[in-house]
């Protein structure tokens, strides 16, 4: 187990722990107080570890995706256990801008090929963001909602070109997990330098004409 900690980065004490909670499958028994432990135990570890703290999951919903990991089943189907599970709350919403914002994403997935409805693990807070957008008046953000939409494909086929390239299942999940937490934060990031850049460009920097300059002392 030392051997163990040392490969993986993660504490003895945290390993046994991870044990004793049914994430980390028992290692190869040897004798009575050792155990062998294989590559497959540091994977499932970084696994765990990505999705307690990389994904702020509870220890009960980590130990429901490794389930699914252990059970074979569909790799689509562990990812969506997975991103049901980082899916944050949201708050409330009237039910009149409830069913219009239902409606409006509802059209825009069926356009882009989505698997949408009230039950989707990103309904509410989709729903959320759409109906405060509209209460702030904002409608010309609404009305690139489709132009958003494109750029989400585009970014969930790279998403997925860099989760492909895992070669197991557990190394997958892990990946998802990070790409999605770490990588909206990587990608709000770029957005804003980008944004920088745009507003540089569409707005230099204003000089005041001479004419309108007060006297210099």
């Amino acid at each position: 187990m030392a051997e163990l900690s040392a490969e993986s980065g993660i504490p003895v004490a945290t390993i046994k722990y991870y044990l004793r909670e049914g994430l980390l499958p028992p290692g190869e028994r040897t004798s009575p107080n050792q155990a062998r432990y294989g590559e497959g135990h540091v994977q499932r570890l970084k696994l765990v570890r990505a999705l307690i703290e990389v994904g702020g999951l509870s220890v009960a919903t980590v130990r429901e995706v490794v389930r699914a990991v252990d059970d074979g089943t569909a790799t689509h189907n562990v990812l969506g256990t997975a991103q049901r599970a980082l899916a944050a709350p949201s708050p409330e919403v009237g039910e009149e801008d409830r069913e219009w914002a239902l409606g409006v994403l509802t059209e825009l997935s069926a356009k882009h090929g989505w698997k949408f409805g009230p039950g989707h693990e990103v309904a509410p807070a989709l729903i959320a963001a759409v109906c405060t957008i509209r209460a702030l008046g904002h409608d010309a953000l609404l009305e690139r909602l489709d132009d958003y939409a494109d750029i989400a494909d585009q970014v969930a086929v790279v998403d997925l070109d860099t989760v492909n390239v895992q070669q197991s299942l557990d190394r997958i999940v892990e990946a998802a997990v990070v790409g999605t937490v770490l990588g909206d934060r990587m990608f709000e990031g770029l957005r804003r330098l980008a944004q920088a850049a745009e507003s540089r460009r569409r707005y230099p920097t204003y000089r005041m004409p001479l004419s309108l300059q007060p006297p210099s002392a």
